[in-house]
């Protein structure tokens, strides 16, 4: 009896675990028979990417290429000729001295380096230039311009420098990446990323010249006369100034574009100086200080120069006047009068601008003006 219960039940259990096992087949079958499009998408888990490239091999390559530079500079006193001044007060009588601290840029590996010409100063006695591991070099002031705030210097060294390749300044775009290389408070080959914050930067109010670059890379006191490096190791500017209220960064730093930097270095390694074109025109102010002026020759916005100096040469010979306003150079309209500026200066000498605009008469004219021999100091 006992017997053939368990003999039912072990029926029974068989009979139960068929139906379950035939049950998740079937289930199975029909899931697997589910149209693709029908199916829950499959979630894809990815690792993180970093947003920011790495610039470890790019700092390795162009650091050293970034010298740091001292200039003792002598200021001549105002009573450096006066016996009475001499003889009762002593000293110097050329006047007083001062250091400047600041970087510069190897452009050839025999030894041309390229720096800011507030960093030797106009008065420089001596130059001293630190190399990649310590090497102190005197160096030889090649060429300095204002103009455009650049100087270039020249060391006498046995062996090949490394330098940093010239990049095209006019492909850069702005957020684009970039490292500011230089010694910041005598910290010595600090690099430092960023973006480029701003490009055409002609209201820096730095030089009346350059269009400068505008960046957040941290740039301090020391930084003038550094490398601009974009991602891919080329040098695209030469750190220049800071807009700070106190003194340090404030996320505001200026550099010389590169394709500027580089025709200077040109200049100045061929010639000593930069030689310009000249046309007469000593001075230049944007329209837009003086909107009267505008309503009254009917202008129809505030674009151009207004001629402020003038003195006798090709422009004044071609009609041009003091008051009158230029409105474009080459058929090519300009904005304010540092446009303008740069469009004089970078004229070849031989060559001829045609000038168009407004006199102060209210006439309008078309000139061409021949670019001759510069004079130093002006357009």
């Amino acid at each position: 009896m006992k017997r053939a219960s368990l003999i039912v039940v072990l029926i029974v259990a068989s009979f139960f675990a068929g139906m379950v096992i035939a049950g998740r087949m079937r289930t199975s079958d029909s899931v697997d028979a589910e149209p693709a499009a029908t199916r829950p998408p499959a979630v894809q888990v990815r690792a993180p990417s970093s947003t920011l490239p790495s610039f470890t091999a790019v700092a390795a390559r162009a650091v050293p290429a970034v010298a740091n530079i001292s200039s003792q500079q002598v200021q001549r006193s105002p009573f450096a000729d006066d016996p009475f001044f001499r003889h009762f007060f002593g000293g110097d009588p050329l006047g007083y001295r001062s250091q400047s601290i600041g970087s510069g840029v190897i452009v050839s590996a025999d030894g041309f380096i390229l720096t800011n010409n507030h960093v030797v100063g106009d008065y420089a006695s001596s130059v001293q230039v630190v190399l990649d591991g310590g090497r102190e070099q005197r160096a030889k002031l090649v060429g300095a311009d204002p103009a455009t705030d650049l100087a270039l210097l020249k060391v006498e060294v046995g062996d090949e420098l490394p330098t940093i390749p010239w990049g095209d300044s006019s492909k850069l775009s702005v957020a684009e990446w970039v490292l500011a290389i230089g010694n910041p408070y005598q910290l010595n080959q600090t690099v430092t990323l960023g973006i480029v914050s701003a490009l055409g930067r002609s209201e820096a109010n730095l030089t009346p010249y350059v269009d400068f670059i505008q960046t957040d890379a941290a740039i301090n006191p020391g930084n003038s006369g550094g490398a601009l490096v974009n991602e891919r190791g080329e040098l695209v500017g030469i750190n220049t100034a800071i807009y700070s209220e106190s003194g340090g960064y404030q996320g505001i730093g200026f550099a010389v574009p590169s394709n500027v930097a580089r025709r200077i270095t040109d200049e100045l390694s061929r010639y000593g100086e930069v030689r310009r074109g000249y046309t007469g025109i000593l001075q230049l102010s944007p329209v837009s200080q003086y909107p009267q002026l505008a309503r009254k020759l009917r202008l129809p916005d505030t674009h151009g120069a207004i001629v402020t100096r003038i003195e006798r040469g090709p422009a004044s010979d071609a009609g041009i006047r003091e008051g009158d306003v230029i409105r474009s150079v080459n058929g090519k309209p300009i904005k304010d009068g540092s446009e303008l500026v740069r469009q004089l200066l970078d004229a070849p000498i031989g060559s001829k601008l045609r000038l168009a605009g407004v006199s102060l008469d209210g006439r309008e004219f078309d000139v061409q003006v021949p670019v001759i021999s510069t004079r130093r100091g002006q357009v």
